[in-house]
C-alpha cells in the first residue's frame, strides 16, 4: 500500500461517525486540487443527509475529533467550508515518503489493484496496405501508455491491433496490383508502393468508373477464397506488418494480437444467429438491421441488402470472441471520437442481447490531427507519414545535441531517444478528446513543457549523483534521523516531496479516466519541482546533516521521473 492510502486509512481509523463506515469515510477522502490545502482532503457533503447536519459542522466536529486524538500525527487539520484539510507531520511524511521510494526504486507505484483481472485494449488499429501516417500516432501511443499502466497496477492487459484488413478496398488494391505493378516479385513490393497503387486506382477509377465493378468481382473471388486472390491478400498484409513493427519498436508499443476483421469472417454468423433468436434483427428495405430508434439512434446496419456484413457486424463479433476467449474485466476501445455513434450502437446491441458485460466496453475517443492546410486522405495521398515525422524529430535533436554537447558519446543513440520521446509527448501531454493541427515546430520543439525538458531533468538528478561518487543504497541504507528530516524545511523541498508522494494516485487517476496526458502534465510538474529545488538546495556542498536526505530527493525525483516516461512509452538517456 502506497503512503497516499496509508494516511487514507489512518484518517478513516481516527474518525467514528453513527452509522458511517470506515470505507465510506475512505471513498470521501481525496487529493486536494491545491496542494496548499494539505495532503488529503475530506468532502462532508454526501454526510449531510445521513448525519442530519450541515457539511460545514460535519467538518468541524471531525476536524476537532482528529485533532483530540492525534495531535502529533498532523502539522494541522483545519475544517474549510464543508471540507476537511489534513495536513501530516512533515518529518514522520518525509520519512514515509523517501523510504517507500528509495527501497520499491522502479516498483514504486506498482500494485495489485488488478490482480485476476484482464483488459483487452483495443488500439492503433492500422488499414493493410497503407502507410502509418501521423492521424495513426494518438491511437498507437494512448492505447501503448495504457497498457503499461495497467500492467504497473497488476492488471493483465491483452493489446489488440484491430486490423482493417477486409472490405472492397482491396478488390481494389488487387485490380491495381494486376494492372499496375510492373515488378511481380513478393521481394520488390513495398507499403510505400502499395499506397502509391491505392492512389493511383482511384484516380484512374474518376475517368473509368468500370475499375470500380472490376475491384468488387476480385474482391467477391477474395471472399470466396479464390487462391490468387487469398495469395495477394496475404502479401499485402505480411508486407505491411513487416513495415510497421519497425515503428512499433521506435514508439515501445507491441501487441499480443494481430486479429482483424477478416479474423472475424466465420465468427459473424453465430452472433447474428443469436440476435436473430431474440428478435432483435428486422428488415428494413431488404437489409438485417438492429432497430434503435427508441434509444434516439438511427438502425444498427448489419447485412446489407446485397448480403455484404459491415463494422458493425465485425466488431459485434469480434466483442463476443474477446469475451470469450479472454473473460476480460474491461474492453477498451482507443478510436477517434467520430466513431461514437458507432460505438453506442454496438454497446446497445451488446446490452439488448442480454450480455452483462455490455457495461465492461468503453470507448476511449480522442481528437483528430489535421494538417494546417487540412485534412489528411490516403485516396489523395495527402498525409504526413509518421515515420517521416520520426525521422525529422531524430534529425533535429542530432542536430541540437551536437551543437550543445558535441562531446557526447554515442550521439546518435542519444538523438534517437530524444527525438522519438518527443513525438510521443506532443501526442500525450494534452487531453486525449481535443483536436490538435499537426505542425512541425509544436512537434520537434526542444524548449518548454516538452519530452526533452523532462529527460534534461533526469539527466541532471543523474549528474548530481555520479559527481557524489556514492553507492546510492549503501549510501541512502541507514534510517534517517530526525535532524535530517527537518531540515527538509524549504517550501521547494515540500512540494517536491508531495509530488513524488502522489505519483500511485496520478498513475490510478489514470485508469479511472482513460487519460495518459494526466501522467504526462504530473511529470512535467515534477520536472518543473524538481529544478525549483536545485536552484534553491545545494546538494554537493549541503551541510552534514542536509545532504543525505537532498540526495533521497534527488534519487527519488530520478526514479520517478523515468518510470514515468516508461509508461508512456518514452526512454531517459542518462546523459544529453
Amino acid at each position: 500500500m502506497d503512503t497516499i492510502n496509508k494516511k487514507k486509512h489512518q484518517i478513516a481509523s481516527y474518525i467514528q461517525l453513527d452509522d458511517v463506515s470506515f470505507d465510506e469515510i475512505i471513498s470521501l477522502i481525496t487529493l486536494p486540487t491545491e496542494m496548499d490545502r494539505g495532503d488529503l482532503s475530506l468532502a462532508c457533503f454526501k454526510l449531510a443527509k445521513k448525519l442530519r447536519s450541515s457539511p460545514k459542522d460535519i467538518a468541524e466536529k471531525i476536524a476537532n475529533m482528529v485533532m483530540l486524538k492525534q495531535k502529533d500525527v498532523f502539522d494541522q487539520v483545519e475544517a474549510v467550508n464543508g471540507y476537511v484539510n489534513f495536513k501530516f507531520n512533515r518529518i514522520t511524511s518525509a520519512n514515509l515518503i523517501l523510504r517507500e521510494v528509495v527501497s520499491n526504486r522502479e516498483a514504486y507505484g506498482n500494485s495489485c489493484i488488478g490482480a485476476d483481472k484482464t483488459i483487452c485494449i483495443d488500439y492503433s488499429s492500422i488499414n493493410i496496405a497503407k502507410l502509418m501516417h501521423i492521424g495513426h500516432l494518438s491511437s498507437t501511443v494512448i492505447g501503448g501508455a495504457l497498457c503499461k499502466i495497467y500492467n504497473k497496477l497488476g492488471f493483465k492487459t491483452v493489446g489488440i491491433n484491430h486490423l482493417g484488413d477486409w472490405g472492397t478496398q482491396f478488390g481494389k488494391l488487387i485490380v491495381a496490383y494486376r494492372l499496375w505493378c510492373e515488378d511481380k516479385n513478393p521481394k520488390g513490393i513495398n507499403v510505400s508502393r502499395l499506397t502509391e497503387l491505392y492512389v493511383k486506382f482511384h484516380a484512374e477509377a474518376e475517368l473509368d468508373p468500370g475499375l470500380n465493378d472490376q475491384a468488387r468481382s476480385a474482391f467477391k473471388d477474395l471472399e470466396n477464397g479464390d487462391t490468387e486472390c487469398v495469395r495477394l491478400f496475404e502479401l499485402f498484409k505480411k508486407t505491411t506488418l513487416d513495415d510497421v513493427k519497425e515503428i512499433y519498436n521506435k514508439l515501445h508499443v507491441e501487441f499480443d494480437s494481430y486479429n482483424g476483421e477478416s479474423f472475424y469472417n466465420d465468427k459473424m454468423q453465430p452472433v447474428l444467429d443469436e440476435l436473430e433468436s431474440l428478435g432483435l434483427v428486422k428488415l428494413s428495405d431488404g437489409a438485417r438491421v438492429v432497430d434503435l430508434s427508441q434509444y434516439d439512434m438511427p438502425p444498427c446496419l448489419l447485412v446489407r441488402t446485397d448480403g455484404a456484413t459491415l463494422y458493425a457486424t465485425r466488431d459485434l463479433a469480434a466483442a463476443f470472441y474477446r469475451k470469450k476467449a479472454y473473460d476480460f474485466y474491461k474492453c477498451l476501445y482507443v478510436v477517434a471520437y467520430q466513431q461514437n455513434l458507432h460505438f453506442k450502437q454496438i454497446f446497445k446491441v451488446i446490452e439488448l442481447s442480454k450480455k452483462p458485460w455490455y457495461n465492461d466496453l468503453v470507448h476511449v475517443q480522442f481528437g483528430m490531427v489535421s494538417l494546417e492546410d487540412g485534412a489528411m486522405s490516403t485516396r489523395r495521398g495527402n498525409v504526413v507519414l509518421l515515420r517521416d515525422v520520426l525521422d525529422r524529430a531524430v534529425e533535429k535533436s542530432l542536430h541540437v545535441i551536437s551543437t550543445k554537447n558535441p562531446s557526447l558519446k554515442d550521439k546518435e543513440t542519444t538523438a534517437k531517444i530524444v527525438g522519438v520521446g518527443a513525438v510521443i509527448f506532443f501526442a500525450l501531454s494534452n487531453n486525449r478528446i481535443k483536436d490538435t493541427v499537426f505542425s512541425y515546430d509544436k512537434v520537434l520543439s526542444f524548449e518548454g513543457e516538452t519530452a526533452p525538458y523532462v529527460q534534461y531533468t533526469n539527466v541532471r538528478a543523474l549528474s548530481i549523483l555520479r559527481k557524489l561518487n556514492i553507492e546510492i543504497d549503501e549510501y541512502l541504507s541507514a534510517p534517517f534521523t530526525q535532524i535530517e528530516l527537518a531540515s527538509l524545511s524549504d517550501s521547494e523541498s515540500e512540494m517536491l516531496l508531495t509530488l513524488i508522494e502522489r505519483f500511485p494516485a496520478i498513475l490510478t487517476d489514470v485508469i479511472e479516466k482513460y487519460e495518459p496526458s494526466l501522467l504526462a502534465r504530473y511529470i512535467l510538474d515534477l520536472a518543473k519541482a524538481f529544478n525549483r529545488f536545485y536552484l534553491e538546495n545545494s546538494i554537493t556542498n549541503a551541510l552534514k546533516h542536509q545532504k543525505r536526505v537532498r540526495v533521497a530527493i534527488v534519487y527519488a525525483t530520478h526514479i520517478v521521473i523515468k518510470e514515468g516516461l516508461r509508461l508512456l512509452g518514452i526512454e531517459a538517456p542518462n546523459e544529453m
